[in-house]
C-alpha cells in the first residue's frame, strides 16, 4: 500500500489487551507537548490482569473538524507509517483512532522528554554544550533508525530535528518520532515532496531541488550543532554563526547553510565537529549516508 494513501479509519482500534480503545476526556489527560494543530497528552493506562502497563502518548487533534482537514489525514498518514515500522530506535505504534467528536488521535509510546526540551533546559541553566560521548551516542542511535528508514522500507523522515529525538530514561534509549511529513523515495532515491522545518532544511529542500535521504542528514548535521549551541540554528540566537549576515537582512538568508562551529570545546569535540561539517556539506553527493556515519563511529570504538 502507498504510505500516503489514506483508508477509511476505524472510529475505534484495539488496545493491546483485545479490547476497543476509547480515548479518555481530556480533563484526565496531562498536556506533555503540542505541534502544528495537534495536542500531545500523556495517558495512564489502568492495570490489566494485576500487571501495570506503561503510558502512552496521544497525539490528539486540537478541533473536530467540519470536513476533512489536512491535519487530520497527515496524523492518519504518520500512523499508517508507524504502523509498518519496528526498529528499537523508533517510537512504537501502540493505535489509531477518533474521538467522539470526530477528530483523529493516534496513540504511541510514551518516552520521558524530547532532545529539543533537554537542550532548552541546559540553555537556560548555562550548562553548556552536551557531552561529546553523549553527543555521539545520539547521532549513532538516530543513525540506526535513519538506515532501517531510508534503506528497508524506502522514505526519508522528512522533519530532522531535536524535538524529533526522543529520549527515555538517562538516555537509556533514543528513538525518532513524528513521520507525519515523511514521504516516499522512488526508484532514483528521490522523493516526490518535503515539508520540514525551514531552520533545519537543506539547502535542496530550500530551493526545490531533487529531494533525497541526504535532505535528512543535512538535518542531522543541524542538529549536531544544536546538541553543542543549546539552540536551534539560524536563529536570533545564533545569528552571528552565519557570516553573510549583517543588520540589515534576514535571518531566513542563513536558511540551507553551515553554521560556524564554536572554537575551543577540546579534541574530545573533533569527531563530534567531523560529523557536523561531514553531514552539512552542500553539495548532497559530499554527504555520508546512516551506514556511513555508523561506521565511522565504529571505527573509532575498535
Amino acid at each position: 500500500m502507498d504510505l500516503h494513501s489514506t483508508p477509511k479509519a476505524s472510529s475505534r482500534e484495539s488496545d493491546n489487551t483485545g479490547s476497543p480503545f476509547v480515548v479518555p476526556p481530556t480533563p484526565v489527560l496531562r498536556k506533555i507537548g503540542w505541534g502544528t494543530g495537534v495536542t500531545v497528552y500523556h495517558m495512564d493506562r489502568s492495570p490489566f490482569s494485576g500487571v501495570a502497563r506503561s503510558p502512552w502518548a496521544l497525539k490528539k487533534v486540537m478541533r473536530a473538524p467540519k470536513r476533512k482537514t489536512f491535519i487530520g489525514s497527515r496524523l492518519k498518514i504518520e500512523a499508517d507509517i508507524l504502523k509498518k515500522l519496528n526498529h528499537p530506535n523508533i517510537v512504537g505504534f501502540r493505535c489509531f483512532t477518533k474521538t467522539k467528536d470526530g477528530r483523529e488521535v493516534l496513540a504511541m509510546e510514551e518516552c520521558e522528554e524530547s532532545l529539543g526540551t533537554i537542550l532548552e533546559n541546559r540553555y537556560e541553566n548555562k550548562a553548556g554544550p552536551l557531552e561529546a560521548e553523549l553527543i555521539i551516542k545520539i547521532v549513532y542511535e538516530v543513525c540506526k533508525a535513519l538506515r532501517y528508514v531510508h534503506s528497508e522500507h524506502r522514505i526519508i523522515h522528512g522533519d530532522i530535528k531535536s524535538y524529533n529525538i526522543l529520549i527515555k530514561g538517562e538516555f537509556a534509549a533514543i528513538k525518532l518520532c513524528d513521520f507525519g511529513v515523511s514521504f516516499p523515495l522512488n526508484e532514483d532515491g528521490v522523493a516526490q515532496d518535503y515539508v520540514g522545518t525551514e531552520v533545519w532544511s537543506a539547502p535542496e529542500a530550500l530551493i526545490g531541488g531533487s529531494i533525497t535521504a541526504k535532505a535528512d542528514i543535512f538535518a542531522l548535521g543541524l542538529t549536531i550543532w544544536e546538541m553543542v549551541c543549546l539552540v536551534p540554528p539560524h536563529t536570533d540566537s545564533s545569528v552571528d554563526s552565519c557570516d553573510s549576515l549583517d543588520e540589515s537582512q534576514e535571518f531566513i538568508e542563513c536558511y540551507g547553510t553551515r553554521p560556524k562551529f564554536p572554537e575551543g570545546l577540546g579534541d574530545q569535540y573533533k569527531l563530534v565537529e567531523q560529523l557536523f561539517t561531514w553531514c552539512t556539506e552542500e553539495d548532497l553527493n559530499n554527504r555520508p549516508t546512516a551506514d556511513e556515519i555508523i561506521a565511522l563511529i565504529d571505527s573509532t570504538r575498535e
